[in-house]
């Protein structure tokens, strides 16, 4: 089952974690983030959602009120930072309540219980004419630049940087640039691989050379660790014993 999601939420740093989030767990596909409700409110209109992650305090329409107004509603996990809505939270039929910061592991608690709800409701499996080998099993991927479609082998990445609407992938021989966002190339690459470390970057794992305060080195690159990724990326540190 993939469960399609919507974030929510006038905070650009909240909207970040839960984009990250969202990008390690393969059962997720998140369609946008949205600064407000109303913007919210169209794609609504456009997309097929299962999910909503929905911030309460809100300018212009609060969470509470955006619901209210919505006539086919997605399950609901609430994001705030004030505790005191919970309750009005739970009178909405929300699926959880996570309070801010929100740890990754009250996230997928709570993704988890949308999911079952999900399957207790009889979502349907999305119908594959081809079933493709899971990325994990794959040693390359297919990219479209240059007007041709290009072979990647996983093991000649170094690292990939986002650029707007395009990214940027760095093999030991060339430079590779497509237009593709971060999330859709996190949902190629092998999980055991490669780690989002930045909002901007995506590095190979195996060819990290150095790690020094908030930066990793790769050859002559120096790659900033972002603050919402760097728990992650000090769990897969401590992991692999190298501190």
């Amino acid at each position: 089952m993939t469960i399609t999601c919507l974030a929510v939420d006038d905070e650009p740093l909240a909207l970040d974690i839960i984009e990250s989030y969202v990008s390690k767990l393969p059962f997720l596909h998140l369609v946008k983030t949205c600064s407000s409700a109303t913007e919210a409110m169209q794609v609504l209109q456009e997309e097929q959602v299962d999910l909503m992650f929905l911030d309460i305090e809100m300018p212009e329409l609060t969470g509470i009120q955006f619901l209210n107004i919505l006539k086919h509603q997605p399950l609901i996990i609430f994001t705030t930072a004030y505790p005191d809505y919970a309750l009005e939270g739970f009178n909405q039929d929300a699926v959880d309540y996570l309070l801010k910061p929100i740890p990754f592991d009250r996230f997928l608690k709570a993704v988890t219980k949308a999911q079952e709800r999900l399957q207790r409701n009889g979502k349907p499996a999305e119908p594959h004419a081809i079933a493709s080998p899971p990325a994990a099993e794959q040693d390359f991927m297919f990219v479209k630049a240059d007007y041709k479609t290009i072979r990647v082998d996983f093991k000649d990445i170094l690292w990939i940087e986002g650029l707007k609407d395009y990214i940027i992938i760095q093999t030991k021989d060339q430079k590779i640039i497509t237009l593709l966002s971060m999330n859709k190339m996190m949902e190629k690459l092998p999980a055991a691989k490669f780690l989002r470390v930045h909002r901007s970057f995506i590095v190979s794992l195996q060819k990290i050379d150095s790690i020094e305060k908030s930066r990793i080195r790769i050859g002559n690159k120096e790659i900033p660790i972002g603050e919402v990724y760097k728990d992650q990326f000090l769990r897969w540190v401590e992991e692999n014993n190298i501190q």
